[in-house]
């Protein structure tokens, strides 16, 4: 039975994405829906030399749309992918924050995550630096490296001003967003939350170290079917960047002003393994853990959950793991419950991926739609041997749907998201 306290009750109101398959929300799910890859070689440098020279860029996305153009060539690309996409998903929620008072205003949060914030700051200014002297590095690097510059950016955009969060969990980071989210509006500490994550990582030296460290995908010969979650022939992850925000209320706050809700957000965990800089704890355990704990933060049972936005990312030992972890929080409801991979198509965009996940999971719920796994041939059995809606999407009811992350260091996070009911 759902709290009836709608002021205490976190509701999804609104979308927006700006991805390797879209640039927009619409565009996105379109092409998650249809199985479309987003891998490309990479055109952000020349890949020339690199073992690794795919990746899944954003492609085609001017920041002078979505920001003034001074202030763009001030800022990092993470700001950008995130303006864009926290203005789609204002626009989207029909929120009009101009007509707000002061009062009100105090009341709206903002938690966009990120993992490595804008890091290209360091390469450019220590490139200027080397080749122009102290006297010509950029002013504004500090600000532009800032991982909370993209949450204050759009604080500053809309005139929000209740409070401000940013967190760093690797590949966890996102998700954390609908913890804090559903936190502040559980304990009434706010109305609304622009809730979400951005990344934009694609920088040589990451290539270079990641794939000495051999995480990366080197299928540099067929990017579009590099992505591969919990394939036999899967030989590593795609690097990806992009950004997604999600608009959470309080039910009472949605209800009154008369949106269109389109999920609710009702329970959220984190956990750690403690075990590793890079290599996921070999039972699984914090990863079910996480996902145990969620579902009891939810108030739901295992076998109520009838899909899972699994973090899935194509590398041997965490798409092994993750199955694991899935079959020790669900029993035998594991076999049962429908599970994808959005990284299929969109690679792995870090400190994006939950929230990318997350409009997979409320998209499934709303459409009714589940997204695939894309270039999932052949399953790596006899270890990932679970649904993971291979290739095409699949029609079917979803009420109840979970999100992993689970990042470097062993940061686990999941949350829960339900149809809205009252």
């Amino acid at each position: 039975m759902p709290n009836q306290d709608l002021s205490r009750r976190a509701v999804v109101t609104g979308l927006g994405a700006v991805t390797p398959i879209g640039n927009d929300h619409p565009t996105f799910w379109r092409n998650l829906v249809g199985g479309v890859s987003g891998v490309t070689r990479i055109t952000r440098f020349d890949p020339t030399g690199f073992d690794v020279q795919i990746a899944a860029e954003v492609k085609d996305f001017d920041p002078d749309t979505v920001m003034d153009r001074k202030m763009a060539r001030r800022m990092s690309r993470f700001i950008h992918l995130a303006m864009g996409a926290a203005k789609e998903a204002v626009a989207a929620s029909e929120l009009d924050f101009t007509d707000w008072s002061p009062e009100h205003r105090d009341r709206a949060a903002v938690a966009v995550n990120t993992g490595g914030g804008g890091i290209e700051q360091v390469v450019i200014g220590h490139d200027t630096l080397l080749e122009k002297g102290p006297g010509q590095v950029s002013p504004f690097a500090f600000p532009a490296l800032s991982a909370s510059m993209a949450a204050c950016q759009v604080s500053m955009e809309y005139g929000l001003t209740g409070p401000v969060i940013t967190q760093s969990a690797a590949c966890a980071t996102s998700i954390i967003c609908f913890l804090d989210a559903l936190r502040m509006i559980q304990r009434g500490e706010v109305d609304v939350v622009v809730a979400g994550g951005t990344e934009a990582p694609l920088l040589p030296m990451g290539f270079a170290a990641l794939g000495n460290m051999h995480a990366l995908s080197r299928r540099n010969d067929d990017p579009e079917h590099a992505s591969r979650p919990f394939d036999r022939d899967r030989d590593g992850f795609v690097y990806g960047e992009g950004a997604g925000v999600v608009i959470v209320e309080s039910a009472q706050h949605a209800l009154e002003r008369g949106a269109n809700i389109q999920a609710e957000v009702i329970g959220a965990a984190l956990t750690a393994d403690a075990f590793h800089i890079s290599a996921p704890e070999p039972t699984g355990r914090g990863a079910c853990m996480a996902m145990t704990k969620a579902m009891q933060d939810a108030g739901v049972a295992p076998d109520e959950i009838d899909y899972i936005a699994a973090h899935g990312t194509s590398t041997t030992l965490n798409d092994v793991t993750e199955t694991r972890a899935i079959k020790s929080a669900f029993g035998g409801h594991a076999h049962k419950v429908a599970i994808s991979s959005a990284k299929s198509m969109v690679g792995h965009t870090i400190g994006a991926a939950g929230v990318i996940n997350a409009l997979a999971a409320i998209g499934a719920i709303r459409e009714g739609v589940i997204p695939p796994t894309a270039n999932l041939e052949n399953p790596d059995l006899p270890e990932c041997d679970l649904d993971y809606v291979p290739m095409v999407a699949r029609r079917a009811k979803v009420d109840t749907a979970i999100i992993n992350g689970f990042g470097f260091g062993g940061q686990n996070a999941v949350a829960v998201f339900r149809r809205f009911e009252l």
